[in-house]
C-alpha cells in the first residue's frame, strides 16, 4: 500500500532522513519505531504531504502522493491539537467534512463512532471542558471519522489511562480486521510486540532493519529455552548434562519450578524434551523470544560497536 523508496531529508543541512526505503502491505499494522530524533515524524509528516523529501519519493497504492488521496488517509498526530472553543460534534463534523464527506455522511459517521465509543453525552460539551484523556479519545475519533483506508498514528497510547489503553488497542486490532492498514509510531515497544504485524527500526535517520515481528524477533533469538515442570530440581539439573546451560530457576509452588536454559551446539527443543520425559513432569517448555525492546537495543548495540 505504502513504498518509501530512497527517501532522505535535511534541515538547515542536517540529514535527518537518509536513504530510506520502507514497504507497508494492505491490511498491516506496521510498527515504526525508533527514538527522538529517528525521523519516524518527518517521515509521518511526508505521508501527509506537509513536507516533502529531498531526494527518493513515496509512492500509495502504486502512484505517486496527490492531495486528494489525504480524503483516504487518516491521522493522529503525536502533539494533539484540537480547537478548544468548538463543541466535541461540532468539531468532528468540522473534520470529517474536511476530508471530504458529505454532510449527511459526516454527521452519520460522527454519530456512529460517538455511539460506538459510548460517549454522545459528550456531543455538546466544549473542548476546553474535557479531561486530557477525554480529549485523546476525540482526537482518536477525528483520525477514524472519515473511514480511512490509512490509518496514522503518532504516539497513539500516551496520555492514556491503562482502561483507555486497552479500549485503543482493541480498536486499533478491529480496524486491521475490517482491511484498514495503520503506521503506528510508538516508542511503546509492548504495543509492538502485542499487535503488529511488521516493523522497521531506525535510528539517527537510517533504517537499522525492516520484518516481520516474528522473524525480528526469531532472528534475534539467544538460545533461550523456557521450562516450567514438576518435579525435584535436582533430577533436572542431571538430565541436562553438559548439552544445555541453566541461566535462571525459580520455585513457583511445592514441586514445581521455572527454569530459563541456553542451548549449546547444535541441541534442539526436541533433544530436550528427550532429556526430561524420564526424570520430571514437563508442564510448560517453548523458546524464549526477546520482546521487541531487547530487539531494538540489540540492533543499537551492534551498529556502535561495527563504528567503533
Amino acid at each position: 500500500m505504502i513504498q518509501i523508496e530512497g527517501v532522505s531529508k535535511s534541515y538547515q543541512r542536517k540529514l535527518v532522513l537518509d536513504d530510506v526505503s520502507i514497504s507497508l502491505a494492505q491490511g498491516q499494522i506496521f510498527g515504526l519505531l525508533g527514538p527522538n530524533g529517528a525521523g519516524k515524524t518527518t517521515l509521518i509528516r511526508m505521508l501527509n504531504q506537509m513536507i516533502s523529501p529531498d531526494t527518493g519519493h513515496i509512492l500509495y497504492k502504486g502512484k505517486p502522493l496527490i492531495p486528494s488521496q489525504l480524503q483516504t488517509i487518516g491521522y493522529l498526530p503525536e502533539e494533539r491539537g484540537l480547537y478548544k472553543n468548538m463543541e466535541v460534534e461540532e468539531h468532528l463534523l468540522f473534520l470529517a467534512r474536511l476530508r471530504g464527506l458529505s454532510a449527511p455522511q459526516a454527521r452519520a459517521n460522527v454519530q456512529h463512532w460517538l455511539s460506538h465509543f459510548d460517549i454522545e453525552s459528550w456531543r455538546h460539551k466544549r473542548i476546553a471542558t474535557l479531561s486530557k484523556g477525554m480529549a485523546q479519545k476525540v482526537q482518536f475519533l477525528a483520525a477514524l471519522v472519515h473511514e480511512p483506508e490509512l490509518l496514522i498514528l503518532d504516539e497513539p497510547l500516551s496520555g492514556f489511562d491503562p482502561m483507555n489503553v486497552e479500549l485503543i488497542m482493541n480498536e486499533i486490532q478491529a480496524l486491521k480486521e475490517k482491511g484498514c492498514t495503520i503506521l503506528l509510531s510508538t516508542h511503546n515497544m509492548k504495543s509492538v510486540d502485542e499487535i503488529c504485524d511488521a516493523a522497521a527500526l531506525l535510528h539517527q535517520g537510517r533504517l537499522l532493519a525492516q520484518d516481520s515481528i516474528w522473524n525480528l524477533r526469531s532472528n534475534s533469538s539467544k538460545g533461550e529455552i523456557i521450562v516450567r515442570f514438576e518435579g525435584h530440581m535436582l533430577a533436572f539439573a542431571n538430565a541436562l548434562w553438559t548439552d544445555f546451560e541453566l541461566t535462571e530457576q525459580k520455585q513457583i509452588s511445592e514441586g514445581r519450578f521455572e527454569c530459563l536454559l541456553r542451548i549449546r551446539g547444535n541441541r534442539t527443543v526436541n533433544d530436550l524434551m528427550k532429556s526430561l520425559q524420564d526424570q520430571v513432569a514437563v508442564e510448560r517448555i517453548e523458546k524464549r523470544l526477546p520482546s521487541m525492546q531487547e530487539v531494538f537495543v540489540d540492533f543499537i548495540s551492534q551498529k556502535q560497536q561495527q563504528h567503533d
